[in-house]
């Protein structure tokens, strides 16, 4: 690999180029939207140890509705369940310009599947099999994007991290 596509979590680093910790801010949270209970506990534990706070949701209509609070800067999905699509949520950050970044798990994608969803308002499409540092270093960057279209932690609503 070479140094230029190396990422932090691969080589295994935890500071920034200055020294300073990387660490998910307080008050980022993750939205998991997927009706595989083994898959979402899964992407959850792997995201719990970086420092993610992430919460579930089982069905497309109920991963909008919670969307639509405001609380999460980052939407996981599945592309579809039986109830809907994950362009529902891209329609909602657009229609209440709520700014989250939708990524998407999914299991079978191919090039043209990707690209589409790419076009479509998807963040990144990360097959549910990838490393768990390709999904922590995906999910940061949806992060940090999010935090650039201004859709920072909702200073309304408490975090369940400072809540504990």
């Amino acid at each position: 690999m070479s140094v230029i596509t190396r990422t932090r979590e691969s080589t295994g680093e935890n500071e920034t180029p200055l020294g300073s910790p990387l660490k998910v801010p307080d008050g980022a949270q993750i939205l998991i939207v997927c009706d595989d209970n083994s898959e979402s506990d899964r992407l959850k534990t792997v995201l719990q140890e970086a420092g993610f706070v992430s919460e579930r949701a089982k069905s497309i209509t109920a991963g909008c509705e919670a969307a639509k609070s405001g609380r999460f800067q980052v939407v996981i999905s599945t592309p579809q369940l039986r109830d809907g699509s994950w362009r529902r949520l891209t329609d909602i950050a657009n229609h209440y310009d709520l700014g989250f970044e939708v990524v998407l798990w999914a299991r079978n994608f191919d090039l043209t599947e990707w690209a589409e969803a790419l076009k479509d308002g998807a963040f990144d499409v990360l097959d549910t099999m990838c490393e768990p540092p390709k999904a922590v270093e995906a999910t940061r960057c949806a992060l940090w994007a999010a935090y650039l279209k201004g859709a920072g932690p909702n200073p309304r609503v408490t975090s369940p991290r400072k809540a504990a």
